[in-house]
């Protein structure tokens, strides 16, 4: 009996891992799903037909369709994925980087985001009230994430106390829109370096009274 019963128990541990694999190869099919509409929005626009979208993914159209029935529901998911990868760096940035260039490398990580986001601008911006959701999910990652690398570097000196991440995250974002037409790399970086210059002014004054 006891035989038997593991016997039932072996068969459902491998039907178990079987949904799992087929659950963990339907994610990556997923994310590289929209991975491929983010390059090709970001070529094409977002006006890119579909089908180019899914021949470069590897999957039917018919797919595409399933999990995101209309245009603006893979153009939310896209931008929603491209800020989940942003937010998550920045407890990976700080695991392996010393405060300060946690902080600069998450900055450069940021500006390559809002770079990659011009893509979707058409429709971000277009007024449909299906990406009204979009600024407050902008936020609600992004802030937290980068207000915990302004306090970690804070704490070791190497930047003044009292930064808000939510100014910063605009101050960025508005110099990375100021050099759009510029299409210069390099001069991003170098408006974001004097920015991150600035925090410094300050930093470990109370240390030094």
């Amino acid at each position: 009996m006891s035989g038997e019963a593991a016997d039932r128990g072996d068969g459902e541990g491998a039907q178990g891992h079987a949904v799992r694999r087929l659950r963990a190869d339907a994610q990556r099919n997923l994310q590289t799903l929209l991975e491929t509409a983010m390059a090709v929005f970001t070529a094409s626009g977002v006006d890119a037909p579909v089908r180019e979208i899914a021949e470069k993914a590897g999957v039917g159209v018919g797919t595409v369709y399933r999990h995101f029935p209309t245009r603006a529901d893979l153009i939310v998911a896209v931008f929603r994925r491209e800020v989940d990868a942003c937010a998550d760096a920045a407890p990976a940035l700080a695991a392996e980087h010393a405060p300060e260039e946690a902080l600069r490398r998450w900055i450069e990580r940021f500006v390559g985001f809002l770079r990659a986001k011009r893509g979707l601008a058409a429709a971000l911006h277009s007024g449909d009230p299906a990406y009204g959701v979009l600024p407050a999910y902008f936020e609600k990652r992004l802030v937290p994430a980068l207000q915990g690398l302004l306090q970690s570097a804070a704490s070791a000196g190497a930047i003044r106390a009292g930064v808000e991440a939510h100014d910063l995250l605009w101050a960025v974002a508005s110099l990375s829109a100021s050099t759009r037409d510029h299409n210069d790399p390099a001069l991003a970086r170098r408006m974001i370096g004097l920015v991150l210059d600035g925090l410094r002014y300050g930093a470990g004054g109370a240390d030094r009274a």
